[in-house]
């Protein structure tokens, strides 16, 4: 009895197939399984992103702290890039705007380049709060210290501010307060000078023996010399004479 051909694909043998320009068939390998690697849960968690480049802690914001320098003629501009976390970004926030509140007015461009620089670290500072505690770092975190406000630099620039913008209301009010001068009433015999023209006289009373009187009271009508307005007048209606001295 005649032994049947063998079947391809029986066995326990991967089954066969021909490739084009193969000489001979080449076994179909099953698919590998997905591993970790490809996609599939592992034993291991996914990162999470890059952590503080001082400490290590996340979690961290990228964000880039600038600082600035005046040197009369040149300028230095400075910057510190991320990520940092919470504590390690407010710390450099604060030690670079405090050095830029001392050492960046030093310079015609600096003195406006400086509240400019000072305005765009406040975005840094701003994600730096909303990052929670650090954790996980290869070292400590930095100490963020005092408040910028708190700190000599700033309290060396907002102390001269803080003085000018109350200077200039109060000057304000001084002025409102004590007003024009008001005239001096003229009696006869007394000694002025002119300190005005005589369209606008500005008539002050002076020593009689002082070199710098000018004219003698005389009551009105005059025979010589020039008329005091109507204001130096007790009642703002009667002329005084001015008689010059020489």
């Amino acid at each position: 009895m005649a032994t049947p051909p063998p079947q391809h694909g029986a066995g326990p043998y991967p089954p066969y197939t021909a490739q084009q320009g193969a000489p001979y068939a080449v076994p179909q390998q099953p698919p590998a399984p997905y591993g970790p690697y490809q996609g599939a849960p592992g034993p291991y968690p996914a990162p999470t992103g890059y952590g503080c480049r001082l400490c290590g802690a996340q979690p961290a914001a990228a964000a880039t702290v600038r600082g600035h320098q005046g040197l009369i003629v040149l300028m230095r501009f400075l910057s510190l890039q991320g990520p940092f976390c919470r504590d390690c970004g407010l710390a450099t926030y604060r030690r670079m705007s405090g050095d830029t509140l001392w050492q960046g007015w030093w310079g015609p461009l600096s003195f406006f380049i400086t509240p400019v620089t000072l305005l765009v670290n406040l975005g840094p500072r701003a994600s730096f709060r909303r990052l929670a505690p650090p954790t996980g770092g290869f070292r400590p975190a930095m100490d963020p210290g005092k408040p910028l406000w708190r700190r000599p630099a700033a309290l060396l620039f907002l102390v001269p501010v803080a003085l000018f913008l109350l200077a200039v209301p109060t000057l304000i009010l001084i002025g409102l307060a004590a007003g024009d001068d008001k005239p001096v009433t003229l009696r006869t015999g007394q000694c002025v000078r002119n300190e005005g023209d005589w369209n606008d006289q500005k008539l002050l009373v002076t020593d009689c023996g002082s070199p710098n009187a000018e004219y003698r009271v005389h009551s009105y009508p005059c025979d010589e010399g020039f008329i005091a307005d109507l204001k130096y007048s007790a009642d703002g209606s009667h002329h005084s004479c001015l008689t010059p001295l020489r």
